[in-house]
């Protein structure tokens, strides 16, 4: 690694994980504020509503505790879709946007090795993941003792948190490959954007069950089970040990085809 250019680009993620740390505390202070039991009845009702709507972004399951209200309404899309924005956009800058604009050629003209540069820019991405992943578990639980003290348990929500982790992980694995492989910003962005997103609206539309629950083995979220993990469920840490494996072999991949290929430089 470089350290010069490790503490580079974590400046340079700074502005962009302050934004996304805002709109997060945002959402998860005003969803745990919604937390009653006695209103499990009530939005019951309102899922029977609204069935599709409600189960395709994952808003559904045991509102009767705070592990279970949270799994449903954080997890079920807010803490999927916002880090994973940011996988996208952080990705695509720290490798092939600096290979099309052309300053690729500066940093590798510095006497540091093309391998040692690109490992740079993946713990750059995994550092970025980790800290608002952690921000975010940290105001959760600052947030449920504060409100609803002691109906959180602290095991539960690491458990929940471990798993979005490793989700979170390879999703930005898979955003990093593309940056790595292709040369030129709209195509990786059409790719490494394109994939997880796609992976999403599938999951969307299983969720809805029916005859469209099949498509939840077209897509890797499924492998992200919040009330398994909350209860520490053997399964759901099976999923989120094949997340963080897959995840693993993607950024090594990644590396080996940015040390190979060719850069117009």
């Amino acid at each position: 690694m470089s350290s010069a250019l490790y503490r580079k680009e974590m400046k340079g993620s700074a502005k962009l994980l302050v934004i996304f740390a805002a709109v997060l505390s945002l959402y998860i202070c005003m969803i745990i504020s919604m937390y009653d039991p006695k209103m499990a009845q009530a939005l019951e009702q309102f899922e029977q509503m609204m069935p599709n709507l409600m189960a395709a972004v994952g808003m559904t399951g045991d509102n009767t505790t705070l592990a279970g209200f949270m799994g449903s309404y954080l997890y079920g899309m807010i803490l999927l879709v916002f880090p994973m924005v940011y996988s996208i956009l952080r990705a695509n800058g720290l490798v092939a946007k600096y290979v099309e604009s052309g300053s690729m050629a500066v940093l590798l003209a510095a006497p540091v090795k093309r391998a040692a540069v690109v490992r740079t820019q993946l713990v750059v991405l995994l550092s970025g993941i980790f800290l608002l992943l952690g921000y975010c578990t940290v105001l959760e639980w600052a947030a449920a003792q504060l409100m609803f003290p002691g109906e959180l348990a602290l095991g539960a929500l690491l458990r929940l948190n471990v798993g979005l982790l490793c989700l979170q992980i390879f999703i930005g694995a898979v955003c990093f490959f593309f940056s790595c492989l292709f040369n030129e910003t709209r195509l990786s962005l059409a790719f490494g954007a394109g994939i997880p997103v796609f992976m999403y609206l599938l999951q969307m539309l299983a969720n809805m069950g029916g005859k469209l629950e099949w498509m939840k083995y077209l897509t890797f979220f499924t492998l992200f089970w919040p009330e398994g993990l909350a209860d520490g469920l053997q399964k759901a840490w099976l999923g989120t040990l094949a997340l963080l494996c897959a995840g693993i072999a993607l950024a090594f991949a990644g590396i080996t085809v940015f040390k190979q290929k060719d850069l117009p430089l």
